[in-house]
């Protein structure tokens, strides 16, 4: 079974090497949807997936981050990465490019290393994303799966090759939380009080 969870945030960047002369040369910016769908064989106690609730914690700071920051791939020009981390204070660098199609592979990744390190504690089952749709516009949309993850000829994606500002990660609500992600320290979901037990 799937479920779907909608985020959304603004973000600007430059897209290197891409063929448009506007996206490749001057900074611009988007009202970005970001669909995180999940997959199980099994439902949970409450007969869900995944509670929808605890798509509201360390995913949804995550995914937060990006919102009215600016993204450089970190092989960009030295000065200009400099020029935007000396005039935004909330800026993330990837070891991609910050298209929409890297960005679908990002918050998969994050996704995912977010959910192998939580323990779960509502009998949840084999949850995993299945996919993560970014729309960049109303128009277009990038969409990827666990092989464009893993696919090295797409980038390698490594946690310590991402980098989020300091203000980006005071604004967090556990400002270590990607340390600790970093580091494999769990994240712990709230216990359950069963009020229907079967």
């Amino acid at each position: 079974m799937l479920i779907r969870k909608l985020f959304k945030f603004e973000n600007a960047h430059i897209v290197r090497n891409c063929t448009s002369d506007r996206c490749k040369r001057s900074i611009h910016g988007h009202s970005y949807k970001v669909e995180l769908l999940l997959k199980a064989s099994k439902l949970d106690h409450g007969q869900m997936v995944y509670d929808f609730g605890l798509l509201k914690g360390v995913i949804k700071d995550f995914f937060d981050s990006f919102d009215h920051a600016i993204c450089f791939w970190q092989h960009d020009d030295a000065a200009y990465i400099q020029a935007c981390k000396t005039f935004s204070a909330r800026w993330v660098s990837l070891p991609v490019s910050p298209s929409a199609e890297q960005f679908s592979r990002i918050f998969f990744y994050l996704a995912q290393q977010v959910l192998a390190s939580t323990i779960t504690q509502n009998g949840e089952g084999d949850v995993e994303v299945y996919s993560v749709i970014v729309h960049e516009t109303d128009t277009g949309y990038a969409q990827s799966f666990i092989e464009d993850i893993e696919n090295e000829q797409m980038g390698v994606l490594d946690l310590s090759q991402i980098e989020f500002s300091e203000q980006v990660q005071m604004e967090w609500t556990d400002p270590e939380m990607y340390t600790k992600l970093k580091n494999g320290v769990p994240f712990q979901n709230p216990s359950v009080d069963l009020q229907v037990k079967l």
